[in-house]
């Protein structure tokens, strides 16, 4: 084969190859988002992300730190309450969803369910450790009572103190945590049934553990990807009864496990959280990479718990107090509790002065969750949140005493949760190795293509520059040499 033939094989052989490349280019991310949409529908049929839907298999934590009174004599008598920081006490957190039914209109009901462990290894002290918290029964109803008849408050005072209940509670986190046996709890349930949230132990978590979010039916982006795990209803309802304005009542977002994929910086975080009573928001902060994994980071912004005077569309969560405070009162049965950010993290920061013993920083107290971009999936998540309870001088009821108006930080917890072990080198293998493969592939085809092309044009210029040659070139193995018979100079044979 002479050079003409094999420098045009190889300019044929070069262009397939970069026109391979070529197509890698443009078809290869479309068949790699392809395969993200019919993995991440959530329908039986894709077993595995059925599955991790279904139940979680990533290892969620609750980690419960108690705010310890260490004046409460003095807070009684109006001073500044001082506190320390007890904790964590930390639970491991089991979901798993139940009651699943999937409807025509491609939405999925569901409950989840959800228990909790005791994990003394991770664990800064016991489940019996005794701490010193204000008594939400006696200071609470205070507050709720402010505006009866002083007749009635002297009633309610004299109740407290024949149930023998007083301003403080000094029990075990065990206790306050899932429950205490109180006779004013029992008198109350039988005679004010509903007025409490719970109608046998009365703790702060005892409606929590081994119960369920409420009945959700989200999307499962079978039509529509963009919809996926976002919520259509919650307990029947398309939005909210809790609030003053239609935006505040809607309900927005995910469940707030699970995001649509195909992210970008401009996305947001919306979810509807039942514990909060509404929709939050987060927004992108910064990008990250963990365990080779890239990542986008979304955080709470300011406004979310701003009230209605720093940020006006917040203005239909009120009645507001200070920014940085949400007033869930009027889902939490009348009781003045407000939830906030740890330490009042983010929150107006006369909200410090009153209290002695906070301090708030932004690694320890916000907020945040990791999300791969390209599937909506998190990959770590540390949702901070902190109960208040909202508490002053009644008058009438003496158990008040003179305390100074205040809300008063009770516990702060932390649900958090990471990709670790096999799932994690599953998700970097399918999504960060394979499509790296597959760009790189895509790249050395169109290198390679390219440089062949380039040899086979070479190898077809160098031919015709020999070709051009003096007549008297001999071309070794290509000719043969003859004596021309006319004026009997040497000629060239040459053979094709």
């Amino acid at each position: 084969m002479n050079k003409s033939k094999l420098a045009i094989g190889l300019f044929v052989a070069g262009t397939l190859t970069a026109v391979f490349g070529l197509v890698i280019l443009f078809v290869g991310p479309i068949i790699i988002d392809d395969q993200i949409v019919k993995n991440l529908v959530i329908d039986p049929e894709n077993e595995v992300s059925y599955t991790m839907w279904k139940d979680i298999p990533v290892p969620f934590f609750m980690s419960v730190y108690f705010f310890n009174i260490l004046n409460p004599t003095e807070f009684l008598a109006g001073e500044k309450p001082m506190v320390e920081q007890r904790g964590p006490y930390v639970y491991r957190k089991r979901l798993q969803k139940q009651n699943i039914t999937f409807h025509p209109n491609h939405t999925v009901s569901y409950l989840e369910y959800r228990s909790y462990f005791f994990e003394p290894s991770m664990s800064v002290g016991n489940e019996s450790d005794v701490v010193t918290i204000p008594n939400m029964l006696v200071l609470g109803a205070a507050v709720m009572m402010d505006n009866m008849p002083h007749a009635v408050r002297l009633l309610l005072s004299a109740t407290f103190k024949s149930f023998k209940e007083g301003p403080f509670l000094s029990k075990s986190v065990g206790e306050l945590m899932w429950g205490y046996d109180s006779k004013l709890v029992d008198f109350l349930n039988k005679w004010f049934p509903g007025m409490l949230p719970s109608t046998g132990k009365f703790g702060l978590f005892s409606e929590f553990n081994n119960s369920n979010t409420g009945m959700f039916t989200v999307h499962t982006g079978k039509d529509d990807i963009r919809l996926i795990h976002k919520v259509n209803s919650w307990n029947g309802l398309t939005k909210l009864i809790y609030w003053k304005t239609p935006q505040c009542n809607m309900i927005n977002g995910t469940a707030g496990q699970m995001w649509p994929p195909f992210m970008t910086k401009e996305s947001t975080l919306p979810f509807y959280s039942p514990d909060a009573c509404r929709s939050l928001e987060l927004v992108y902060q910064r990008e990250g990479i963990m365990k080779g994994i890239p990542l986008y980071r979304f955080v709470a912004p300011k406004t979310m718990l701003a009230n209605g005077s720093d940020y006006a569309p917040n203005e239909g969560f009120c009645p507001c107090r200070q920014s940085g405070l949400l007033n869930v009162s009027s889902c939490r049965s009348n009781a003045p509790v407000f939830i906030s950010q740890p330490h009042f993290y983010n929150a107006d920061p006369v909200l410090l002065d009153y209290v002695q013993g906070l301090q708030p920083t932004e690694d320890e107290h916000g907020l945040f969750i990791d999300i791969h971009p390209e599937t909506g999936v998190p990959l770590n998540v540390s949702i901070r949140l902190q109960l208040n309870l909202y508490m002053k001088k009644v008058s009438g009821i003496t158990e008040t005493g003179k305390i100074s108006e205040v809300v008063m930080p009770m516990i702060w917890f932390e649900e958090n949760g990471y990709m670790d072990g096999a799932i994690v080198k599953t998700f970097h293998t399918n999504l960060v190795l394979l499509p790296m493969v597959m760009v790189y592939m895509q790249y050395c085809f169109l290198g390679l293509g390219l440089a062949t092309v380039l040899g086979a044009v070479l190898l077809h210029y160098s031919g015709k520059v020999l070709l051009k040659k003096d007549p008297s070139t001999v071309i070794e193995n290509h000719g043969a040499t003859v004596k021309d018979p006319v004026n009997g100079t040497d000629g060239h044979i040459y053979h094709e």
